[in-house]
């Protein structure tokens, strides 16, 4: 089983190459995928924006919200 290991780190462009603001204890020779975020852009999105980033839909029956229990542990209708 592979294991993600997530890291959030602070940095600054310098016009060339993002800087790192502290030191970071990453394996070297090893690739990486780096995601860069605006932080104020992050800072003025509202809970509601965040929670539906990871929110989802799915199908399902049109009585789950009333029969949730029978449809998750099988209890009679």
């Amino acid at each position: 089983m592979n294991t993600v290991k997530t890291h959030t780190l602070h940095a600054h462009f310098d016009g060339k190459v993002p800087r790192p603001d502290e030191p970071l204890d990453l394996k070297p020779n090893v690739r990486y995928r780096i995601t860069i975020e605006d932080e104020e852009s992050i800072a003025k999105q509202s809970i509601w924006e965040v929670l539906s980033e990871f929110s989802g839909k799915i199908d399902g029956p049109k009585d789950w919200s009333e029969e949730h229990d029978h449809y998750l542990y099988g209890t009679p209708k």
